[in-house]
């Protein structure tokens, strides 16, 4: 991260990216997560996740307790208390459920002049936001990344530090047909564990345990089912919903060998 922002001068490069890394080292494979790509790991059918994405709402408490430390972050626009919707002038001295970062459920306050500022997460699901601007709260650069039409960097509030777990391969006996798959969100927004599973077993269960190509030929089925067919109404899945509109790479890694099959 530091490295992005020393060459941003010199390249004139702006933006940032997620990053997922998995690294295998005396037995152990060592995932690390920062943004909202995915890592599960599919053995003898079980689905086993190896991270999680890091979102708005999955580090709400995270943001909103810097918000309350650092208010000059908020540039006097936004407010780190998160109301149910956006409050109204004419709901000033009435009362409305809210939490901050010490909460995970809600509670009622008295509406004052300050709630009326923008939250710092506005938003559900995929659709949420850090100050309007960004839906990933973890990852790399984006040094440059302001609130549209304002002052106030959203930098501070973005972590390049990963989330790692860690999985041991020498506790478990390992079969050609158990693998570790990373994907970006791309594949994630349209393609839910257990279908990533199905198109792993279908896939697999129709080449010989020993013909390597069929790991990629996987990687290759995930991305073709995820973005879909090009129809009238665009990009569209085999169920008729839209396919994924974003980036989507993957890779999978094969568990064991030849020699482990059973």
């Amino acid at each position: 991260d530091e490295q992005i922002e020393r060459e941003r001068a010199s390249q004139r490069l702006s933006g940032g990216c997620c990053a997922l890394a998995a690294i295998y080292l005396m037995g152990k494979f060592y995932v690390a997560n920062a943004g909202d790509s995915r890592a599960i790991i599919i053995r003898n059918g079980e689905i086993i996740p190896m991270s999680r994405e890091f979102t708005p709402e999955t580090e709400r408490q995270r943001l909103q307790f810097l918000g309350f430390l650092r208010p000059e972050l908020l540039g006097k626009e936004f407010t780190h208390l998160e109301f149910p919707r956006r409050i109204q002038p004419k709901e000033l001295g009435k009362k409305m459920l809210y939490r901050d970062q010490t909460m995970n459920g809600w509670a009622y306050k008295k509406i004052e002049e300050d709630d009326l500022k923008f939250p710092l997460i506005y938003g559900e699901g995929k659709k949420a936001r850090v100050m309007a601007t960004i839906g990933v709260t973890r990852g790399l650069g984006d040094h440059d990344l302001k609130v549209f039409s304002s002052n106030i960097h959203i930098k501070p509030f973005l972590s390049c530090f990963p989330e790692v777990r860690v999985y041991d391969l020498t506790q478990y006996e390992h079969c050609p047909d158990d693998v570790l798959v990373l994907g970006t969100d791309g594949l994630w927004d349209v393609t839910n564990d257990k279908e990533v599973a199905d198109v792993v077993m279908e896939v697999l269960t129709s080449y010989e345990p020993n013909d390597l190509c069929r790991y990629t030929v996987v990687a290759q089925e995930l991305v073709v089912r995820s973005r879909g067919v090009l129809k009238e109404r665009g990009w569209r899945l085999a169920n008729d919903k839209l396919g994924s509109g974003d980036d989507i790479s993957v890779f999978v890694i094969p568990l064991g060998g030849p020699g482990n099959y059973t």
